[in-house]
């Protein structure tokens, strides 16, 4: 991605300390709350995602379903899917993730499926 990294709106569900870490890393990283109401639908945090191209990462399922039915190939996505909800282990894997990921992230992907053991890239638009 170059300098700044890889932007993001970090949902609710992803710790401030996560922020702070891929903040640490280089990534213009923010959490929803700072943009916008704690409680904003997720659609609203999708349109703040393609207003400031930003990549959402998220733990919620949920915004997989709306950008795969969107038919549009932004914003991407990096979902988290561990089995530790422990803050280190999810920076950890976070960092090897994108390290592995980052350049599939501006051309529009989803990235499904972040576990222990694999990570699924999906190109946008879904057909």
């Amino acid at each position: 991605m170059g300098v700044g990294g890889v932007k993001f709106p970090a949902d609710q569900d992803i710790s401030s300390r996560t922020v702070a870490f891929l903040r640490h890393l280089g990534h213009d990283a923010v959490r929803v709350s700072e943009r916008l109401p704690s409680n904003a639908p997720d659609a609203t945090i999708l349109a703040l995602a393609l207003d400031e191209g930003r990549i959402v990462l998220t733990q919620d399922m949920d915004f997989t379903g709306l950008i795969a039915t969107s038919g549009r190939n932004a914003p991407s996505l990096l979902v988290l899917r561990l089995g530790s909800p422990h803050v280190e282990r999810v920076n950890e894997v976070l960092q090897a993730v994108l390290a592995g990921v980052e350049e599939a992230l501006p051309g529009g992907a989803i990235v499904s499926g972040v576990d222990d053991e694999r990570v699924r890239v999906r190109r946008l638009p879904i057909q």
